[in-house]
């Protein structure tokens, strides 16, 4: 009888400390693109997925896959305030950050509208400032966290018609960098992930609204140019999974890499750029 009390007891131990190696991942954007890739992904090896979205109905696969499904739009601070909360409510810890909510909105510098570009900035840079500010205060409590933040390869670079997007980019990756010194010595870590072209859905939101912008024809051409060569790359990259992969790599990373470039073309316009 005392060796089947004992070996209960160590089954209970084991199955305990399993549970408390479990990583908490909370991550926005999580109904298509990147999001749910690594969702799909993390949840498979056994993490405890959080996933917060505009879009409610195409993010319920979350929940039936043994994640947790959230309502979150990321420029809504009660939204995001309830989503983390409802986290630490139900595990008592966030363990990661995945900021990869975004959208790309085209247009030129001077033609884009105020309130689109208001708009590309209150998801693209304030969404990951609001996820992190309600989320840093459970990670300094714990000491220890990662927060990775979904960058671009244009967050270095820029170029006609992707200007403002690119300038997102460009204060993710000042505001990341920042970042990093301010929560080290608390055991934080943050991670910057970079993919250039990746066949998400992204463009075609992005031509969209480039074809809502109403350019003048003293820019046509130059757009024109712009939108062929896009669609016709668009045709030959990679789907979500690859960046996926380097999510996933850099939530699992005993020391992260301060950043990961994810696809092959995002290496060759920094090195083009050198």
């Amino acid at each position: 009888m005392k060796r089947i009390i004992l070996f209960l007891a160590m089954i209970l131990t084991v199955v305990t400390m399993e549970a408390q190696q479990k990583k908490v991942v909370l991550i926005t954007g999580t109904a298509s693109g990147f999001g749910k890739a690594t969702a799909e992904k993390l949840v498979e090896k056994g993490y405890i997925v959080y996933g917060g979205d505009i879009q409610v109905e195409a993010n319920q696969y979350l929940s039936k896959i043994g994640g947790h499904a959230l309502v979150m739009d990321v420029t809504k601070d009660d939204q995001v305030k309830k989503g983390v909360q409802k986290v630490i409510d139900e595990q008592g810890r966030i363990d990661v950050l995945i900021n990869n909510a975004g959208y790309g909105s085209y247009a030129t510098i001077e033609n884009i509208d105020m309130d689109e570009l208001k708009y590309q900035f209150d998801v693209n840079v304030f969404g990951y400032a609001r996820l992190q500010q309600a989320v840093l205060p459970h990670m300094r409590k714990q000491r220890s966290g990662r927060i990775i933040n979904v960058s671009s390869v244009v967050g270095e670079i820029s170029m006609p018609i992707l200007g403002w997007y690119a300038a997102t980019k460009h204060a993710v990756e000042g505001m990341s960098d920042a970042l990093r010194q301010e929560v080290k010595p608390f055991n934080i870590d943050v991670v910057k992930i970079k993919p250039g072209a990746v066949n998400t859905g992204f463009a075609k939101v992005a031509f969209a609204k480039l074809d809502a912008s109403h350019i003048p024809d003293d820019y046509k051409s130059m757009a024109d140019k712009f939108k062929a060569f896009s669609k016709a790359m668009y045709t030959r990259v990679e789907g979500p999974e690859g960046t996926a992969d380097y999510i996933v790599k850099a939530v699992e990373a005993q020391e992260p890499e301060i950043e990961y470039l994810t696809t092959p073309d995002a290496h060759r316009l920094l090195n083009a750029k050198d």
